[in-house]
């Protein structure tokens, strides 16, 4: 009998049943014991409102529990160095498989990271240039520009077996810059925003926030004896001015303390200039901001590598030129070696550059710094190292992998999504784009709202069953925008003349004001370098962008807007006693979790677990606060309401509070009507936390918004409140401008300014300006996309 018959007569395999990851009993966060059965080796689409609990499902349940049994797989020596993860709050969760999250979260902000060591493409390329490169300099390590030159001399014992052998001198060629150590940029400190030399120390000469008022800090200085403290900085000598700037970390007795006395300079760099600047407090933040300046290192004139780096090329290309080139040039140029030799790393080389153009980030270069990507980019980066991966059978985990993408290039994200399905893969995507919910084998749709609304399944089954169910995303999947009727008149225009930023081609064009104007194009066309790099941000304009809240598990709404001090204020008042113990960062907090609600027990070489605290039963504060009472409730209670019922609670009565209920009154305008006021800020999806920051920066006096991609995280059903919201805005008397892809943002706006024709040097140009209503009668990308999905007027 032949194979294949003897294979067709094959009973079923116990292995063969395996096709299905069950989940039974969640409750991670606000899911409400979830039951769902999701297939393997298919597509399944997670959709649902903003806050219904998809993440929670997919990553805090799903991909949560598989990373962490195959962290468990590893010794527990090397799981002490691997992050601790709790097992999700789930009855029964089988037929996992590994589980690789391609999510939007940025990439390192250090310098040194970029899009070439992110996704090892520069690996390749030095070893290229190792071997083909002239004059030859060295191994890889020597075109790399994290990599130092180190030398050393002196006796180095080797020892194999009964031989020693002795080396005189070592030395190791490295690929950085010396002078900026491989970051491309130096700083400078403007000393004039350190010390006033016109005054003496006795008089605060020093300017730098914390060192004034007669604290520890200026006090090291003023009695450290070095230098006259009665005399002006101006009439230091020269030894004195280098150790009140540049000492060096000296132990010493100062006011009858045994202190470090080290030069200001150094101290500063030490304290403040050396940590992340988003996580400063604000003015601190502002203080180094005015004090440090960045320029381009001089040395290797912003390409981060040696001179020997830069002059060894192969042609007339240098590994700092390659770098440099858009990728899809790149590609163009890698292509066209032909060197026997190296053919397999060539081959190599061109398969992951062209992964960068298949997903729409051919503009990109490869020394782009990591941190500058957005969250969209960020996510897609990752993707490239999967697209040729030879694994099968894994749960491949996306979090909007259209974010950031022009309708062209989604067509072209489903395509890549589908490829990793038909390699045998499981694919998990939450989303909220109809254009993407439609290519799905499986739907799970969560709500019916949002927070304690949400957290149930409405639907799970075809994207034909879903068009047929009654669900929110059901009703609104084939929605279409209509164009307005009629536009705003422009009060006014905001003028940009010669924009060169980026891939921009000194662009002349005119932001009207007093509307609602949308900036649209491809990825990489120009926009964000338009917006964010040519619009003055004077006091006059507030840019919210995609950069991500900085806040620990400590932080949540209230305190993020500002809301909990009026809440506090107002128990204070209404008590007697400080507004400290209202706070659980403060005199208020629990002891026994200090303040957080919950206690982690750290297990040693075993995974830590977080309990609920007993002693407040995760209220946060000591019993004897609770028994303050404002408007009949206390402060835990408050913190427990959602918007909605806070605003009705601070609106009038008893517990009526205006600073309170107007900071509500901005939350609720935003969507988040929902979230609890002490929920904390690490748990809230991204739309979330971008609407978050909107509802802030509202109360600021503004006269121009600048948004960037604000229906990002936004289901179909929510885009329409985010709309009313911007015409508000506008109807107020000010001005909004939004870069954007959603169409029915594009339909709703008053002007559109449309980039490309392409990405990269393929756009920068403004290829339309208009109505959208003009727009639709044009040939342009964007005109024929948008005529698509608007709706027949008349």
């Amino acid at each position: 009998m032949s194979a294949a018959g003897r294979k067709s007569t094959q009973a079923p395999q116990g292995a063969d049943s395996h096709d299905l990851i069950r989940v039974h009993g969640a409750r991670v966060n606000n899911l409400r014991d979830v039951h769902v059965e999701i297939p393997k080796r298919r597509l399944t689409v997670f959709t649902g409102v903003s806050g219904s609990g998809k993440s929670s499902l997919v990553f805090g349940t799903v991909a949560a529990e598989s990373q962490r049994l195959i962290n468990e797989t590893y010794s527990a020596f090397v799981q002490g160095f691997m992050p601790t993860l709790a097992r999700p709050d789930v009855d029964v969760l089988d037929g996992l498989t590994t589980a690789i999250v391609v999510d939007q979260q940025r990439m390192g902000a250090d310098p040194r990271s970029t899009v070439g060591t992110a996704t090892d493409a520069n690996a390749l390329l030095r070893i290229l240039f190792s071997r083909l490169g002239t004059p030859h300099i060295g191994p890889p390590g020597a075109y790399a520009f994290n990599v130092p030159s180190v030398s050393a001399s002196g006796a180095i014992t080797v020892e194999r077996g009964e031989k020693k052998a002795v080396k005189a001198t070592f030395h190791r060629t490295g690929g950085m810059c010396p002078r900026c150590e491989g970051r491309g940029s130096v700083s400078d400190i403007d000393m004039a925003q350190l010390y006033d030399a016109s005054k003496s120390l006795n008089e605060g000469a020093i300017t730098v926030p914390g060192y004034t008022g007669g604290g520890w800090n200026s006090r090291l200085y003023a009695e450290s004896g070095f230098y006259d403290a009665d005399k002006p900085i101006a009439k230091f000598t020269k030894r004195e001015l280098h150790d009140f700037l540049h000492r060096e970390p000296t132990r010493m007795k100062i006011a009858g303390i045994n202190m470090t006395y080290e030069g200001l300079v150094v101290r500063v760099q030490r304290s403040m200039l050396s940590k992340d600047k988003d996580a400063m407090q604000p003015h601190i933040r502002a203080f180094v901001e005015r004090a440090v300046t960045f320029a381009t290192c001089p040395e290797c004139d912003g390409t981060r590598l040696s001179e020997g780096a830069r002059a060894s090329k192969i042609g007339k290309v240098s590994i700092a030129d390659a770098c440099a080139m858009q990728i899809s040039d790149l590609a163009d140029w890698v292509r066209a070696l032909d060197e026997p030799s190296v053919a397999p790393l060539l081959e190599s080389l061109r398969d992951s550059l062209d992964s960068f153009v298949e997903i729409g980030l051919g503009y990109l270069s490869l020394d782009r710094p990591a941190g500058t990507l957005s969250g969209g980019e960020a996510q897609r980066v990752k993707m490239v190292r999967h697209l040729g991966s030879p694994l099968t059978d894994v749960t491949y985990v996306f979090d909007e992998p259209t974010v950031g993408l022009h309708p062209h290039d989604i067509q072209r994200m489903n395509d890549l999504l589908l490829r990793l399905r038909d390699k045998g893969n499981t694919v998990l995507v939450v989303e909220h784009k109809p254009e993407a919910i439609v290519i799905a084998d499986h739907v799970v749709d969560l709500g019916p709202g949002a927070g304690t609304d949400g957290g149930t399944v409405c639907f799970e089954g075809t994207v034909e069953g879903l068009r047929a169910s009654d669900t929110v995303t059901g009703r609104h999947l084939d929605d279409r925008a209509a164009l307005k009727p009629q536009v705003r008149k422009p009060a006014g225009a905001l003028e940009i003349r010669g924009a060169a930023t980026h891939n921009l081609r000194k662009v002349d064009v005119d932001i009207p004001l007093g509307v609602l104007t949308v900036v649209t194009g491809v990825a990489g066309s120009g926009k964000s370098s338009l917006v964010h790099g040519s619009i003055p941000a004077d006091a006059g304009v507030v840019s919210v962008d995609q950069a991500p809240i900085r806040g620990s598990r400590r932080s949540n709404p209230a305190t993020y807007t500002g809301l909990l001090d009026p809440i506090r204020k107002a128990f204070a008042k209404a008590n007697g006693v400080k507004p400290a113990l209202f706070s659980a960062n403060s005199e208020g907090a629990c002891p026994t979790c200090n303040g957080i609600g919950v206690v982690y027990t750290d297990l040693a070489m075993m995974a830590g677990v977080a309990q609920v605290c007993e002693e407040c039963e995760g209220r946060r504060f000591q019993a004897s606060v609770l028994d303050y009472r404002f408007g009949g409730q206390d402060i835990s209670q408050v913190l427990a309401m959602p918007v909605n019922q806070a605003a009705d609670f601070f609106g009038s009565g008893e517990a009526h509070t205006p600073a309170a209920h107007a900071i509500l009154g901005r939350l609720a305008d935003v969507g988040l009507g929902y979230l609890s006021l002490g929920q904390p800020l690490t748990t809230l999806s991204g739309g979330e936390r971008q609407r978050l920051k909107l509802a802030t920066h509202m109360a600021d006096k503004a006269g121009v918004y600048v948004l960037d991609e604000p229906t990002t995280g936004l289901h179909l059903a929510d885009v329409e409140q985010l709309l009313a919201l911007l015409d508000r805005i506008v109807d107020s008397g000010r001005s909004v401008i939004v870069v954007e892809h959603h169409q029915a943002v594009m339909a709703h706006a008053d002007w559109i300014i449309d980039l490309g024709p392409g990405a990269g040097h393929d756009g920068g140009r403004v290829v339309f300006e208009g109505t959208p209503a003009e727009l639709v009668g044009t040939d342009t990308l964007t005109g024929r996309h948008l005529a698509a999905y608007v709706a027949p007027r008349g």
